[in-house]
């Protein structure tokens, strides 16, 4: 039997419906997936920062030796803002701090900062003669910021940054959130001495510094006994 011109037009616009209802069906079930996968994926790293606080130093941190850090040194000390840490598990203080630097003294890995003399958390280094310094993802810039707006001295501000204190295997004081830890024992404390500067920068830096005199600076040398990064 013929068919039909109008049944032949019916018959080729079911086969070219299909298909096209096929394909939109498949884009539907993508998306709702992505959704999906999105607001999964939302909910883990929700769930993450909540068990970050749960988990202890072990279950959160590995140790690598000073060669296998992967950062790049400049970036490190001088974009990365650092947090430096001294004290015992019932009283520590932290600072923010950038500059400084990574390298070898007296054959041993070692780090560099300069800190104001005044600082509370250089009183402590000098007294524990350790220290961390640590370093965290960028959406910890706000906490870390907090570290360094007020002293520990004469403020509850370790209580009050909202970052979760841990203490490290060997008793040195960082924070769960990090993904970086680098624990130092202090080598050489040694005072800035404005003679001992050549370039005119270097000089107008050190020199605007020693205007006040509770404000001169301390260069600080630690060796790198042990290195931790987030698992």
């Amino acid at each position: 039997m013929r068919r039909t011109q109008e049944e032949k037009r019916s018959g080729l616009q079911k086969v070219i419906l299909m298909p096209l209802l096929s394909l939109n069906n498949e884009r539907k079930a993508s998306q709702i997936h992505t959704k999906e996968f999105s607001k999964e994926k939302y909910v883990m790293k929700k769930t993450n920062h909540v068990n970050v606080k749960e988990m202890n130093f072990d279950q959160l941190f590995k140790q690598i030796s000073p060669e296998e850090i992967c950062d790049n040194v400049f970036t490190l000390v001088g974009k990365d803002f650092t947090v430096i840490t001294a004290g015992k598990e019932d009283h520590y203080n932290s600072m923010t701090a950038s500059g400084g630097g990574l390298g070898i003294l007296f054959k041993k890995p070692t780090t560099w900062c300069i800190l104001r003399a005044n600082r509370y958390t250089l009183e402590m280094i000098q007294k524990e003669q350790t220290y961390t310094l640590s370093y965290f993802p960028n959406e910890y810039k706000k906490q870390v910021l907090f570290l360094g707006s007020k002293s520990g001295r004469d403020s509850e501000k370790m209580k009050e940054v909202e970052l979760t204190s841990v203490q490290t295997p060997s008793g040195g004081m960082s924070f769960k959130e990090a993904r970086l830890i680098i624990e130092c024992k202090l080598t050489e404390l040694t005072t800035a001495n404005p003679n001992d500067f050549y370039t005119q920068e270097a000089k107008d830096w050190i020199n605007e510094a020693y205007k006040d005199a509770n404000d001169y600076r301390k260069l600080v040398f630690g060796e790198i006994t042990h290195v931790w990064v987030k698992k």
